[in-house]
């Protein structure tokens, strides 16, 4: 049974909500770690990226009515959808206007890892991981360049912070999906 293309938008859209709303819900405990170690953020924009890592993955590989070029590029759709919805709506923090930049600079990287990723055969959780962990440093890369211009120890311990809490969250968002696979299968029978 493939799924409608409606089906698929919603469930991207839905991600994309998620990753905004449940940012917030995160920060707070994020930025006990940040404080500690003095560095601007990494650790709730990596929770935030998960969400759109768990819909690239259902998307690029369920079956859908979505075109292919719409399934390659679903992550840099999504990462715009989300940089323009947190504008809107005020979500903005440090980077003021430019938000949606560092947006899309996530959702470029992880359809280029999911890209490179075909290459190599990489499981389900390497995918997942990588693109997660890379995400968050292109994101933590982008905010530096565009507003907080670290020192290079500050820069690497903040990019450092970003790829840890990427992998983790690369590793949740791996479980919620296998599950995500799980509750699919068992609708199909």
């Amino acid at each position: 049974m493939k799924y409608s293309r409606t089906a698929m938008l919603n469930f991207m859209a839905l991600c994309c909500i998620l990753g905004i709303f449940t940012k917030k819900l995160v920060n707070p405990a994020a930025n006990i770690i940040t404080e500690i170690l003095r560095i601007p953020g990494g650790v709730s924009t990596a929770f935030s990226i998960m969400y759109l890592v768990i819909a690239a993955e259902m998307v690029k590989f369920s079956d859908s009515e979505l075109t292919e070029m719409e399934k390659r590029l679903c992550a840099t759709l999504m990462a715009l959808v989300q940089g323009l919805l947190s504008l809107a709506l005020g979500r903005v923090g440090s980077m003021g206007i430019f938000m949606p930049v560092s947006f899309l600079a996530t959702g470029v990287v992880i359809d280029l890892v999911y890209g490179v990723s075909r290459l190599f055969s990489l499981s389900r959780k390497e995918r997942m991981v990588f693109s997660d962990a890379l995400a968050a440093v292109a994101a933590s890369v982008t905010a530096n360049l565009i507003v907080f211009h670290l020192p290079l120890e500050a820069l690497g311990l903040y990019l450092c912070v970003s790829a840890i809490s990427g992998t983790v969250f690369g590793m949740l968002g791996e479980k919620i999906t296998g599950r995500l696979f799980l509750v699919k299968r068992k609708e199909h029978r």
